[in-house]
C-alpha cells in the first residue's frame, strides 16, 4: 500500500486484499513425529499385506485368515520367506511366534525329508483324481503301485500338503415342524369313495419345474366323480395359495352341503 500511495497517490482505489492471518503451524519436530508414525503405519500395513500374500501362495491359505492361528511349522516357513525383507524380531512378533520355537522348527524342516518322493506322488495322484481323492482312496492307490506305506502317513502327508477333499453338505428338506396341537380325528380312514357329490373332497399341491422356475398346483377333487372344483397356481406352496383355492371351492356349494 505504501509503494501504491507514492507512485500512483492516494486517491487512486486499491484493488489489493489485505494479507489474512494464517493460523500457526505446527513445529517442524511435530511434523516430523507424525510423519514417522505414519511411516511406521505404512510399514506395518506393508508386512501384513506380505504375510498374507506368502500365506496364500506358500500355504494356500484365504487372505482373511487370522496369521496367529497358523500352526508352528507354517509360521516358519512364513518367516523364512520374508527375512530377506524385514527384520526377524518384526516377523517373530507379528506372528506372535517364540524366537526359540522358530529355531526349533527351522532345525527340523532343515532335515532330509525322507517323504519327498512320496509326496510329489501323494500330489499328482491327488490332482490326477480332480482333487476327490481322501487319504484312504490315495493310500489304495499307492498300494496298488507297490509303496509300503500306512494310512496314518498317507493322512499326515495330505494334511501337510493342504490336498483337502471339497465336500458340500447338503440339508435334507422337511416341511415337518413338530407337532402344533393335536391331530384331527380320521373320518374318512382311507376310505374315498362318496355316494353323492360334495360329499369327500381331497387336495394337495403339486410341484412342476419348467424352464422358467417352479409351479405349484393346489386342485380340489371330488371323491364322487373326480371332478375338479376348484384349484389355484403360484410360484409359492404359502397359505395364499391353499386360502385362494378354498374361498373358489366353498362358494360352488349351497348353504346344506357340509363336504368333508
Amino acid at each position: 500500500y505504501d509503494w501504491k500511495n507514492q507512485k500512483l497517490g492516494r486517491e487512486v482505489p486499491a484493488s489489493m486484499t489485505r494479507r489474512r492471518e494464517l493460523p500457526p503451524t505446527a513445529s517442524r519436530d511435530e511434523l516430523e513425529r507424525e510423519l514417522e508414525a505414519l511411516r511406521r503405519d505404512v510399514q506395518r500395513l506393508q508386512l501384513e499385506h506380505d504375510l498374507l500374500k506368502k500365506a496364500n501362495e506358500l500355504l494356500k491359505k484365504d487372505l482373511g485368515i487370522d496369521l496367529r492361528l497358523l500352526a508352528n511349522r507354517e509360521k516358519t516357513l512364513l518367516v523364512d520367506a520374508l527375512r530377506q525383507i524385514y527384520a526377524l524380531p518384526e516377523l517373530l512378533t507379528r506372528l506372535e511366534f517364540a524366537r526359540s520355537s522358530y529355531f526349533y522348527h527351522r532345525s527340523l524342516l532343515g532335515l532330509d525329508d525322507q517323504y519327498a518322493k512320496l509326496r510329489q506322488t501323494i500330489v499328482s495322484l491327488f490332482e490326477a483324481n480332480r482333487n476327490c481323492y481322501g487319504y484312504r482312496r490315495i493310500h489304495a492307490a499307492l498300494t496298488r503301485r507297490g509303496e509300503q506305506v500306512s494310512e496314518k502317513v498317507v493322512r499326515r502327508l495330505m494334511k501337510q500338503e493342504q490336498l483337502i477333499v471339497a465336500t458340500v453338505k447338503r440339508r435334507r428338506y422337511t416341511s415337518y415342524q413338530g407337532e402344533l396341537d393335536a391331530a384331527p380325528e380320521n373320518l374318512v380312514n382311507r376310505d374315498f369313495h362318496a355316494a353323492r357329490p360334495n360329499e369327500k373332497w381331497l387336495t394337495d399341491i403339486t410341484e412342476f419345474q419348467l424352464p422358467a422356475g417352479k409351479v405349484y398346483l393346489s386342485p380340489i377333487i371330488d371323491c364322487f366323480d373326480g371332478l375338479v372344483v376348484s384349484w389355484s397356481v403360484s410360484t409359492r406352496p404359502d397359505a395364499e395359495l391353499v386360502n385362494t383355492m378354498l374361498d373358489a371351492a366353498i362358494e360352488t356349494i349351497s348353504v346344506s352341503e357340509r363336504p368333508v
